[in-house]
């Protein structure tokens, strides 16, 4: 007898051995990121270096500071401060650390489950129950152990969702970086906005004082019957009209302001820019071939990590029609007698395998694998769409850059013009050659051109910023480059 208990415990322990070692065989679909047609250069951009290599997402490459190519140390400084301070950015820190720590729950699977108790019961069994030997008695029970459970990655489920975590894990550190991106850019933009809106009431300041000199001189002549009313009344309206833009221009500028005291994450109350009218500089910008941005936006890299997500999602859906095994143990003293407790006849102690699988379940499963598939096929479609709407966001704005550079050269000879077709007037109406309508006229003409010119360079360090954004930040060394300024320079090839 006790040779045939041997024989069918080692019987048991080599069929669980042998089920142990099949733990980690991997049951679903390999992963395979989603094919997308790259092509070999952008079509904005055709002096770019040739060549191009199969990209790997890279949302963990350094980044560099990029806003110190526009030449502003007030900028530098406030982007210093959004990483800090920004408080989507530390919502998105704070996800990050989520899926990080739900990452590490799922890993926890891998290792047994280890529980310690004791426990001290007093009871007393009903003397009316028949067929006990406890009828009437009060028994104490004292009682300590140890349970151990562990469930082998037979199939593959565990991994699975280990692998699941982790990519979303990885996802949410490209979303992170996402979102800084995101943060400085628009931080960019508004000073943009700002230092134009200081441009323009430069200008218009200017403008005001010019107009009411050109008042004064009508003024003067009213006086020694010369002009008519009329022209001071003309000559006037000029004068409030520009005063009243120069006044209106305070608003969009401190709402501005606002905005960007609320990236830094400060008060609008706490940031004071002063007015400043200093140049920003123009960047030029290196742009590499289109699989280089594969690997720099991190839009892209969290797009495709959720690929890979979800087809560990359909690995473990999979699993799901396979056996589960769990191994258990459990060990320690009980007694009805607390100084019995510790002694060795009180030692109790359990240990065995349960192989545990699904028959029926009215298609449960099956319908779980077809939601995981279909999760996966749009989450595939989600990656080629951001890919292909990357690859827009680079030509769109090579395409502004170049079309603003052309046009912001026509624009500097309109205002050259409009600026000359001012003086003559007003030397024609000093000269009695014209009445003031004409002065008028080609006063308003010179200052939308002016107006237009500045507006214009905005334009252009704003495509500048999308463009930066649009390639994903910050530049590394040993990448295929080219300087988008053979670009956008000149409309020639």
């Amino acid at each position: 007898m006790q040779t045939t208990s041997t024989s069918r415990l080692a019987r048991g322990l080599a069929i669980v051995a042998g089920l142990t070692l099949m733990a980690g065989c991997s049951t679903g679909p390999a992963y395979v990121r989603p094919s997308i047609n790259v092509p070999g250069q952008f079509k904005e951009a055709d002096r770019l270096a040739p060549g191009w290599k199969p990209a790997q997402p890279a949302d963990a490459s350094i980044r560099g500071p990029w806003w110190q190519r526009f030449g502003d140390p007030t900028l530098n400084g406030l982007e210093e401060r959004v990483d800090t301070g920004n408080q989507d950015i530390a919502k998105a820190v704070a996800t990050l650390q989520q899926a990080k720590a739900q990452a590490g729950v799922a890993r926890s699977a891998y290792y047994p489950t280890v529980t310690a108790g004791v426990a001290a019961n007093r009871n007393h069994t009903s003397q009316n129950v028949v067929g006990r030997s406890l009828a009437g008695k009060t028994v104490s029970d004292f009682s300590g152990g140890l349970d151990v459970s562990w469930e082998p990655d037979l199939f593959g489920k565990i991994s699975h969702q280990v692998d699941a975590a982790t990519a979303r894990y990885q996802a949410s550190n490209a979303d992170l970086a996402s979102v800084r991106l995101a943060m400085h850019a628009e931080l960019a933009m508004d000073y943009v906005d700002l230092r134009n809106a200081d441009a323009q009431a430069a200008l218009l300041q200017q403008t005001v004082e010019d107009y009411r000199r050109a008042r004064d001189l009508v003024q003067v002549r009213v006086n020694g019957g010369i002009a008519s009313q009329s022209d001071l009344a003309e000559a006037d309206t000029q004068l409030q009209v520009a005063h009243a833009q120069w006044v209106d221009l305070g608003e969009s500028r401190a709402h501005y302001e606002h905005a960007i005291a609320t990236l830094v994450g400060v008060a609008p109350s706490a940031l004071d820019l002063p007015a400043s009218v200093s140049p920003m500089a123009l960047p030029t910008l290196p742009v590499g071939v289109p699989s280089e941005l594969l690997q720099r936006r991190p839009d892209i890299a969290a797009a495709e990590r959720r690929v890979a997500a979800s087809n560990a999602d359909v690995g473990e859906a999979t699993s799901a029609f396979f056996p589960d095994m769990i191994l258990s143990a459990s060990g320690g003293f009980e007694a009805s007698n607390f100084a019995q407790w510790a002694s060795l006849p009180s030692r109790f102690w359990a240990i065995g395998p349960a192989l545990v699988g699904t028959i029926f379940d009215g298609g449960h499963r099956k319908h779980q694998l077809q939601a995981a598939q279909a999760k996966e096929d749009a989450a595939s479609a989600d990656y080629r769409q951001t890919v292909l709407t990357a690859f827009q966001d680079v030509e769109d704005n090579l395409a502004s850059l170049r079309v603003l550079h052309d046009e912001a050269s026509v624009q500097l000879r309109a205002v050259d013009a409009s600026h000359q077709a001012e003086m003559l007037a007003m030397t024609r109406y000093k000269a009695g050659a014209t009445d003031y309508l004409e002065v008028v006229t080609t006063q308003g003409t010179s200052l939308a051109q002016r107006r237009a010119y500045d507006d214009l360079t905005r334009r252009q360090l704003e495509s500048s910023i999308r463009l930066i954004k649009g390639l994903g930040g910050g530049w590394e060394g040993g990448h295929a480059q080219a300087d988008v300024s053979a670009s956008v320079q000149s409309s020639e090839p």
